[in-house]
């Protein structure tokens, strides 16, 4: 990818599950790491995307999509819940940084969707500022439950595409650009045991979900 053309939506997203594909097949190429590389990028930085995703430790993106040093700018929360802070952040690297390509990254085993499902099911309360990233995560919870989703499956994928919404509808930045064509918004749900990340909703970007909607 030339560093001094911007990529469009579509070579942004074909570039990151191409890395992920490299992942999956064990023959990553680490893009993007070597010294030169490093020098590289000291003066500015231009991200070709934008990826927002859940803290788990499992979840590191620079690997699991085989990519190297100024390639993604990277927002993480527990749950990939979000604030003012998350949607500046994201805001700052569509805006400023001119990613065409936000990556919202959710995964099966979260530990967040869990506790949230517990809490909803069984009455089961979170000490701390934990009751908080379960508070963000409960709509998408009960909006699988009211739609007879019962599979774990059903209730990540629920949630990331009920964080891709949230993110069009709170950020004008965000929503302003995916309608003008310049950027793409993708919910990912990653699967631990294979590595593949497989689409679940696409905004600005014709691409077939891999998973029941």
């Amino acid at each position: 990818m030339a560093e001094a053309q911007t990529p469009t939506p579509r070579e942004a997203f074909d570039t990151l599950l191409a890395g992920n594909q490299r992942f999956v097949g064990g023959a990553p190429q680490h893009p993007n790491q070597d010294a030169a590389r490093r020098a590289e990028v000291v003066p500015s930085q231009s991200p070709f995307a934008v990826l927002f995703g859940c803290s788990d430790s499992r979840l590191a993106a620079e690997i699991i999509f085989d990519r190297g040093l100024g390639d993604l700018f990277v927002v993480r929360t527990a749950g990939h819940v979000q604030g003012p802070e998350v949607l500046g952040s994201i805001e700052y690297g569509v805006s400023v940084l001119g990613a065409p390509l936000v990556v919202v990254l959710g995964h099966d085993a979260c530990g967040a969707v869990a506790a949230t499902r517990s809490a909803v099911e069984d009455g089961a309360a979170a000490g701390g500022y934990v009751r908080e990233v379960i508070e963000r995560v409960t709509p998408s919870v009960l909006a699988a439950r009211a739609a007879g989703r019962t599979r774990d499956e059903d209730f990540i994928a629920e949630h990331i595409r009920h964080t891709v919404d949230l993110l069009m509808e709170r950020s004008r930045v965000l929503a302003d650009a995916v309608e003008a064509g310049r950027v793409a918004v993708v919910g990912l749900s990653y699967r631990l045991v294979d590595g593949t990340a497989r689409v679940v909703t696409a905004r600005g970007l014709d691409v077939a979900a891999d998973v029941e909607q």
